[in-house]
């Protein structure tokens, strides 16, 4: 059976974003596939983070993957940190990719800014770390968004190095699998900005542990522009937004494109319901939909994070299985290099 292998970074306020962008997806995918979903904690301090709120985030994201609906007992869920296999390949990897080809990934210039020289070695060889995420279980796929598909692409090249150096095919080639366009989720506050848990403003996004109440209260102040919704006329031949339209009336299209991603139509369908209406018919529906879908795992969440001992108890079994799966793996790259072990 192919295997997938996916991660979050625990760094708090999971958001509508994170869930349409990956989380329903990965659970969509349980049946499909052996998964393997990750929060990745050692990805995390490529930055400095502050070692209470880490653990505090690292429990977080695991509420918000079980809560979701993944299966912590059919499939494995754990946290990065607690197979030092991760580390061990991370370094053989580091050893295998040239200079050349991290020097074109384009999130470490995003990340270090202009401070390129202070950033930590760690952040601009973490696409290394993640290359070994993947092929430490020899995963076949690996669900990301279009900004992440580089990594991919470089842990295939790192692969295919590594076999063709040693003269055996021990890595498979991972692919892509490129999340649709519910992946983009836009700010409440400002449709041209992504939604992001870095803003300052918390009624930019919606969170994942927002309760009902809370939800309906961003949607209602989410802002809207003074007209109709639009018509079919906004929309190309591929059913995409035109750019014209797009430009002109961003938060309009952010709210119907959430609308479309939570209730599984087309945008198109959504904007023939609508079209015409004024948006506090649209926000309410917006808001009932978006209450049915999220309200249940909010709660959840919260059902969760009040016993840490649960979470704490998927993810020591969910390592447990993680290392029965990588430990010979990387015995066997490790015979290939010419370690020896006793």
């Amino acid at each position: 059976m192919n295997r997938i292998f996916s991660g979050v970074q625990p760094t708090g306020n999971l958001h509508l974003g994170n869930y349409l962008g990956a989380i329903r997806n990965w659970v969509r995918l349980q049946d499909q596939f052996d998964c393997i979903f990750c929060i990745v904690d050692l990805h995390a301090i490529t930055v400095w983070q502050d070692p209470a709120e880490l653990r505090k985030s690292t429990r977080e994201v695991t509420a918000a993957y079980l809560a979701a609906g993944i299966d912590g007992k059919k499939h494995i869920v754990f946290n990065q940190s607690q197979v030092p296999g991760h580390a061990q390949l991370a370094w053989i990897f580091n050893c295998v990719a040239r200079l050349g080809w991290l020097n074109r990934m384009t999130q470490f210039k995003e990340k270090s800014g202009k401070q390129r020289e202070n950033a930590s070695a760690g952040l601009y060889v973490y696409p290394n770390l993640m290359a070994a995420d993947i092929l430490l279980y020899k995963a076949t796929h690996v669900p990301v968004g279009e900004d992440q598909k580089q990594h991919v692409e470089l842990a295939r090249d790192i692969a295919q190095k590594f076999n063709n150096d040693f003269g055996v095919n021990l890595f498979p080639l991972p692919e892509p699998m490129i999340q649709g366009a519910a992946a983009r989720v836009m700010s409440l506050r400002d449709g041209t900005k992504k939604m992001s848990k870095s803003d300052p403003s918390d009624m930019s996004r919606i969170n994942m542990t927002d309760d009902a109440d809370l939800v309906a209260q961003k949607i209602r102040k989410a802002k809207t522009d003074p007209h109709p919704l639009p018509g079919p006329e906004a929309l190309g031949a591929g059913g995409q937004v035109k750019d014209e339209a797009l430009t002109a009336r961003p938060e309009a299209f952010n709210l119907l494109g959430i609308y479309a991603a939570l209730s599984d139509r087309p945008l198109a369908a959504v904007i023939a319901e609508f079209e015409g209406k004024e948006f506090s018919a649209f926000k309410q529906a917006l808001t009932d939909l978006a209450v049915a879908t999220l309200g249940k795992i909010g709660n959840e969440m919260k059902r969760l994070l009040a016993d840490p001992a649960e979470i704490d108890g998927v993810l020591r079994h969910g390592a447990e299985r993680a290392r029965a799966v990588s430990t010979p793996i990387l015995r066997e790259v490790e015979d290939v290099v010419g370690f020896l072990r006793p």
